[in-house]
């Protein structure tokens, strides 16, 4: 005797439900509602008539009630209901790599930033362009040891060229080896293997794949830090007595500050407060045109009396004191300088934040001191206990006084 369930039949072994609408409900809702229950189980079918019964009940309930509005205003109602969508079950490691990628790449894009985004996308590319098409479940130690294989051969311009566009991950390696005789360093290759890494690990919590088969691989060249140099008082006189129209400003802030480039690119003119006889201070926190890198990173620093002189001559009274920068024109605007003075080679914008923390240093400023002006994470104590639990931190007058301390070589022209 064959199952029978009340507002569903079976059709090509599967369940579809169909209930119809009352008739004055017609022109509004349709003549029916009608859903795939997307299973051969007679079950499992049963309960999803009895959520869509739910549902069903609902929509009619809600329709009746604002039938009379929708006539008379000549508009049909709104529903503000939401139908069950049911998909048919998959066998784990089924699904294909590039389709559960596109989800997660979805997932992360709200909780990251977009240059931490498009970095973790530029990897699940590289993936999806090598073993999109494959199932989770094909991948296999062989396969990441290609996949690691590849991306050790990669340069670091590869995708500056319109060859590039397109390509997949063999073919960036083949590239890559044609055009450049350099590769991607091994921290920046261990950062792309972390990445992929997150996306299996991801997979496994979100019930796609059993286990990640890639957790026994890692880059085996040891990562190399590359650390930019500290700019001396030599290049900073060139950079500020260059005066670039660009970055002088913004130099002569970060300089003076210790901010790092995006802290400053987000500085708006409200940001800006007076305290009585210690002058002006700026408050770095999250705000509208940018976050902010660590909690610690929220801090009070007081302005240098020449940060003060170019407030009042120079930088906007309203909205952002840098309203036409963003790190990237940073970062592309320092290059130029690079390229124009070879002095200046081996430094980053960065470094003028290094400069700073120099000139902290050399005026003996203790290290928490310095900590808390640059919004590094305090260590004030072994345990990181006493200081960093109990105490209030220091003063604005203790700020101020370390401030002032701060000079600029002597040939600077302002």
């Amino acid at each position: 005797m064959s199952t029978q369930i009340k507002y569903a039949y079976r059709r090509h072994n599967t369940w579809i439900y169909r209930r119809t609408y009352p008739v004055q409900l017609h022109d509004i809702l349709g003549s029916s509602l009608k859903r795939s229950l997307h299973t051969a189980d007679a079950k499992v079918a049963a309960k999803r008539v009895a959520e869509l019964n739910t549902t069903f009940e609902a929509i009619v309930l809600e329709a009746q009630a604002k039938l009379a509005d929708g006539v008379q205003s000549g508009e049909p109602p709104q529903l503000a209901i939401a139908v069950p969508r049911y998909q048919r079950a998959r066998l784990l490691g089924e699904q294909p790599v590039q389709e559960v990628a596109a989800v997660y790449l979805a997932e992360v894009s709200v909780r990251l930033r977009p240059g931490s985004y498009k970095s973790v996308r530029f990897a699940l590319e590289l993936l999806t362009s090598h073993v999109g098409a494959r199932k989770l479940g094909d991948l296999n130690d062989t396969l990441g040891k290609e996949v690691l294989g590849y991306i050790a051969r990669l340069s670091p311009n590869i995708r500056k060229y319109s060859q590039a566009q397109g390509a997949s991950l063999a073919e960036l390696a083949t590239l890559s080896e044609e055009h450049e005789g350099i590769s991607l360093t091994a921290q920046t290759q261990r950062r792309i293997w972390r990445q992929l890494q997150q996306f299996l690990d991801w997979c496994v919590r979100s019930g796609t794949l059993e286990a990640n088969p890639w957790d026994g691989l890692a880059v085996k060249e040891r990562p190399e830090v590359r650390s930019h140099r500290v700019l001396t008082d030599a290049q900073v006189s060139l950079l500020l007595n260059t005066n670039d129209r660009v970055l002088h400003s913004a130099l002569l802030f970060c300089l003076l500050t210790g901010m790092r480039s995006g802290e400053a690119c987000g500085l708006l003119a409200e940001d800006v407060s007076t305290k009585g006889n210690l002058g002006r201070f700026v408050q770095i926190r999250p705000n509208a045109v940018r976050l902010l890198k660590s909690k610690a990173a929220e801090r009070e620093v007081p302005l240098h009396p020449v940060l003060e002189t170019l407030l009042d001559t120079t930088l906007p009274t309203s909205g952002r004191l840098f309203p036409n920068l963003s790190v990237d024109k940073v970062v592309k605007r320092y290059a130029y300088l690079r390229r124009q003075h070879p002095e200046l080679g081996s430094t980053v914008f960065h470094s003028t934040r290094k400069w700073f923390i120099t000139q902290c240093e050399r005026t003996g400023v203790p290290e928490h001191f310095t900590a808390t002006l640059v919004g590094h994470q305090s260590a004030r104590s072994e345990n990181k206990l006493t200081y960093g639990l109990y105490s209030a931190g220091i003063s604005d007058t203790q700020k101020r006084e370390i401030i002032d301390q701060i000079r600029l070589p002597q040939d600077v022209l302002l």
